[in-house]
């Protein structure tokens, strides 16, 4: 698809011609994520600086029927922001204010491009938390993880990023502005049209402005690493943690390939793992009260000695703790130097976990190819890192996708579904049909009508190829 002169000089008029670009290098550099080693550059790349032109913007890209797809810091691994029919890429980067930090209400106002863990700090110098942290906290934007409905480590207590939402201010495709909602606790006044965007990957609308919930931040907390000779029993601990009815601010499951690869990527961390160690749970309480905290780890000792463990490893300073957490969210970039992969983000009842996994396994072996499982187990959340080393480029394309359709099916037969917190995007669009009936797909492409009717807005994303 072209971009005609009168177009590019209407986006010029806009956004001014330093902030407007069909450079080939900036092109490439704005077409691709973190997924795969996909490549997808749009026709222009635009920088709008404020709401009313991104309103601008789309009221001329609907007029000439021209796709936009809404482009962030491109840390997604659902393919998400990739301009797979060229067009637009609408970068949302100089959108990057908080705006307030009410401190009254426990709320935050922030623009789309603000880094979380910008904001994460922002709000704790106050004495308030934000707790939604991605493992990528440190350079994905709010924006996005509205977008995905990103959760991270913590979700397992606090919640995911919907839980914090309270109102956005968003660019429909043909231009209007609206608020979506209001910055109260309770709202129940009309549809839910906030809760509709968050997760709604750009195709909806364009986030501009929002407002989230905080909360009061908690003074301390243990981390603990429990090493497991049997990485199913990791899983099967899990669960019953919380029958004991433990709580854990994060809990995390590695298997021991994810463990590995983190530990030769990063540098400055040294943990002894033992051969025969096959999973790691990462745990973490937290609250004010130091002795209560103790308590809490003392149960979940009792829970894990139930099962075949080594020596447990507590996290004595908080340089000990950055690295444990530093190992922990360096898994996927640690498998990205490896090889190229394809990331899974299956979710499913706690108790199933272990079910998961082995099902996991039995699947690669039967497809050819590898994983390295590591994921929020808490949430019942397992990333599932599918190599492609050694395997051929028709093997990559043919069979290994024959693997993840069964590695979905079995996902949903155990009560889960296909995306935790990632998305669907681009790669994961073709196996909704295992999540969703075809009255399910189409009400979801109904209600995408309604918003985009030209469907300018972030195409050939979420929806399958052929309902």
């Amino acid at each position: 698809m072209a971009i005609s002169p009168e177009l590019l000089a209407r986006l010029e008029a806009i956004v001014g011609p330093s902030y407007i670009s069909i450079d080939p290098e900036v092109l490439k550099h704005y077409g691709h994520d973190e997924t795969e080693d996909l490549v997808f550059p749009p026709n222009v790349v635009v920088k709008p600086g404020s709401t009313q032109e991104i309103a601008e913007l789309l009221k001329v890209a609907n007029q000439f029927k021209m796709p936009v797809t809404p482009i962030g810091a491109r840390t997604g691994l659902s393919g998400g922001a990739l301009c797979v029919y060229e067009g637009i890429g609408l970068s949302m980067e100089r959108l990057n204010s908080i705006i307030e930090i009410d401190e009254q209400n426990l709320q935050v106002t922030v623009e789309p491009a603000v880094i979380t863990q910008v904001l994460r700090e922002a709000v704790a110098e106050k004495g308030l938390f934000y707790p939604v942290d991605p493992s990528s906290m440190g350079s994905c934007f709010i924006g996005g993880n509205v977008a995905e409905n990103s959760g991270g480590a913590r979700a397992v207590k606090y919640g995911v990023t919907k839980d914090y939402v309270l109102n956005l201010e968003v660019v429909l495709p043909n231009g209007e502005i609206i608020w979506t909602g209001a910055n109260t606790l309770k709202n129940s006044t009309g549809y839910n049209l906030t809760q509709l965007m968050v997760g709604s990957e750009g195709t909806l609308g364009v986030i501009t402005k929002i407002v989230l919930k905080l909360i009061p931040l908690n003074a301390h907390n243990i981390l603990m690493l429990v090493p497991f000779f049997k990485a199913e029993e990791a899983c099967e601990a899990v669960s019953a943690l919380f029958r004991a009815g433990i709580v854990p601010s994060a809990l995390e499951f590695m298997e021991r390939d994810a463990i590995d690869f983190a530990l030769r990527y990063v540098e400055g961390i040294s943990i002894a793992v033992p051969d025969a160690v096959q999973a790691h749970l990462l745990i973490e309480v937290d609250g004010n009260y130091p002795e209560v905290l103790m308590q809490e780890a003392e149960k979940i000792m009792h829970v894990v000695e139930q099962f075949a463990i080594d020596e447990i490893l507590f996290a004595d300073t908080e340089d000990q703790k950055k690295a444990l957490w530093k190992m922990r969210r360096s898994v996927a970039e640690a498998v990205k130097a490896n090889s190229v992969y394809k990331e899974e983000d299956t979710v499913v009842p706690r108790y199933m976990l272990p079910e998961l996994l082995t099902g996991v396994k039995k699947i690669g072996d039967k497809y050819g190819f590898k994983s390295v499982c590591y994921g929020h187990a808490g949430d019942g959340n397992l990333h599932i890192n599918i190599l492609k080393g050694d395997l051929t480029d028709a093997h990559w394309t043919h069979e290994v996708p024959k693997g993840i359709r069964e590695l979905f099916e079995l996902t949903v037969r155990l009560r889960g579904t296909l995306s935790g917190e990632h998305g669907i995007g681009l790669v994961q669009k073709n196996y909704m049909d295992i999540a969703f009936s075809k009255v399910h797909l189409e009400l979801m492409e109904r209600i995408k009508h309604v918003f985009d009717p030209n469907n300018i807005l972030n195409p050939g994303k979420i929806f399958p190829d052929h309902l």
